[in-house]
């Protein structure tokens, strides 16, 4: 039998989930995503690294975490991702904490890259949006808008902390406090995420009004939500059908060159403002404001794709994509400090929209009940190029002292996936592609 309260509740369960999640994954992923970059030099300087050499540590957590997603999204399509946020959560704060403790090269691959992307991708990437696509149909991009707006605000409240605390206790005692602040937010991750999908608890997707009469268990319930979720043209796939499709790798090939981009401009944008004369504290609030600009994007990303067909999703990537190219392209030809504030905006409103898109489209297309396997393939295919991107452009400024040619490459692949996005098409249903 489903668990099944008397009484309707006046806020649906999912919004909590959306809202914790949300707040928590703010301040892994902006510590993990911006705030590192604020004492990537520091942490260099006093290891005595490269700047390729450092970069290696954030691109060994991006490729080892994007390697666990698969894993990953198959556990929460298995036993639920309740359990898997939690303990990620965990991992990644005693990840931190143990960055207290770092005195060598290889200490600080083991446990910035392996500890850490194991941390954040068990706990707050692929788990977390299999959550929210379980619990939400018609308003799953409102959800996911909201999630992704939360950790863009995070990011935002945490490129100024952290910047303080760097500048009052150096980089090391951040670490630690993060990582303390992350275990005190573990525990609640039990109350606020469930392990099934609404039909388990006597709900519907989205808080919709159960039928009268509707058979109290599980099966009825979970038809019922099948037939809801149909209504708003969502087709089950499973991960066999998923991945025979031309949608799915055309996705992946897009969001592959996304993550090489995302990858490797992210970690270095503070080391390249301070480069040119910028000051650390203004550099800090410039980056601040890249990330702020990703809220809007982020929210307004999603509600729009609720309101968008599934023919028309891909056009909307394309054109955060193109809106990337417009901001990296008008810094390389004027190169002047406007320019600069034109790519930052342009990267922080087209970085902050696609990935809401992106996982509102993979639940569109191929429905929610195999959803963590799917995502998690598509990250696994990402992770060996967000190992390289960071390198890739630390290596340019060591052997230039410039990043122009890393940003020039970006730019071309970054075009080339808005076209390869146009020529994506809704999956065919999958009584013809087998199981």
């Amino acid at each position: 039998m489903i668990q099944q309260t008397q009484n309707r509740p006046k806020i649906f369960f999912g919004w909590w989930t959306v809202l914790y999640t949300g707040i928590v994954s703010g301040l892994g992923h902006g510590f993990y995503s911006y705030g590192f970059s604020v004492f990537f030099k520091d942490l260099a300087a006093e290891l005595g690294l490269s700047r390729a050499i450092t970069s290696i540590g954030s691109g060994i957590g991006r490729l080892e975490g994007g390697l666990e997603s698969a894993p990953a999204g198959w556990l929460a399509d298995r036993f639920g991702p309740r359990w898997v946020i939690f303990l990620g959560v965990i991992a990644t704060g005693c990840a931190l904490i143990l960055m207290n403790f770092v005195h060598t090269v290889w200490a600080y691959f083991v446990v910035w890259g392996f500890l850490m992307g194991t941390g954040l991708n068990l706990g707050l990437t692929v788990t977390v949006d299999k959550t929210i696509i379980n619990w939400f149909v018609r308003k799953r991009g409102l959800a996911q808008g909201i999630k992704f707006a939360l950790i863009g605000v995070g990011g935002v409240v945490v490129v100024p902390i952290v910047t303080w605390l760097v500048t009052a206790y150096e980089w090391r005692t951040t670490c630690l406090i993060w990582g303390f602040v992350l275990l005190a937010c573990a525990p609640l991750m039990l109350v606020f995420v469930k392990s099934k999908s609404p039909e388990h608890y006597g709900l519907l997707p989205d808080g919709a009004l159960v039928d009268p009469g509707l058979k109290a268990d599980i099966e009825s319930m979970l038809a019922r939500g099948a037939q809801y979720a149909a209504s708003f043209d969502e087709t089950e796939f499973t991960f066999k059908q998923a991945i025979r499709t031309r949608t799915f790798w055309l996705l992946t090939v897009a969001f592959i060159i996304q993550t090489i981009v995302i990858g490797g401009i992210g970690i270095h944008i503070i080391p390249f403002l301070t480069d040119i004369g910028i000051s650390a504290t203004t550099a800090s609030a410039m980056m601040g404001l890249q990330v702020f600009f990703t809220i809007p994007s982020r929210f307004l990303g999603g509600v729009l794709v609720d309101r968008v067909s599934n023919r028309h999703l891909p056009f909307i990537l394309a054109a955060a994509f193109t809106l990337q190219a417009i901001g990296i392209g008008t810094f390389l030809i004027y190169g002047t400090t406007s320019s600069i504030y034109v790519f930052l905006i342009c990267y922080g409103l087209s970085s902050g929209g696609g990935t809401p898109i992106l996982t509102v489209a993979l639940g569109r297309y191929f429905g929610r009940k195999a959803f963590g396997s799917i995502f998690g393939v598509l990250r696994a295919c990402q992770a060996p190029f967000s190992f390289i991107a960071p390198t890739y452009a630390g290596w340019v400024y060591d052997t230039t002292h410039s990043y122009i040619n890393a940003f020039i490459t970006f730019v071309i692949l970054i075009a080339v996936a808005a076209l390869v996005l146009c020529l994506v098409r809704p999956p065919k249903a999958p009584g013809g592609i087998g199981s």
